[in-house]
């Protein structure tokens, strides 16, 4: 099953004191597991273009689609055989602990069920 994993920042960091994982070891660990699909940063949300077609009029606007401290960071697909096994990769991110992790699944075209 492919999940993505959507990784924001908010502003309630982990304070424990465990060690942080490098995100180059969280990509050579999936890696090596055939879980890690694709994914990529993103700019911040200054950077964000917001399209909207209301009575077929198409409107731009250079903001972000919600007002919130929270903001998405950036993305990865996942291939994980579980959402067990998609929660532990979520997990071990080290935005798990700087921000936080949102996995959804896909849903394929062809499925139609809700």
């Amino acid at each position: 099953m492919r999940y993505l994993m959507i990784v924001a920042v908010d502003g309630d960091p982990d304070t424990s004191d465990a060690p942080e994982t490098s995100i180059d070891d969280w990509f050579t660990q999936l890696n090596e597991r055939g879980q890690w699909v694709m994914g990529e940063r993103l700019r911040p949300p200054e950077a964000a273009t917001l399209v909207r077609v209301r009575n077929g009029e198409t409107m731009i606007t250079d903001e972000t689609f919600a007002e919130t401290k929270e903001w998405i960071a950036g993305f990865d697909i996942l291939d994980c055989a579980t959402l067990d096994d998609a929660i532990h990769v979520a997990a071990t991110h080290p935005m798990a602990r700087g921000g936080r992790i949102e996995l959804r699944p896909f849903w394929p075209i062809d499925d139609a069920k809700a």
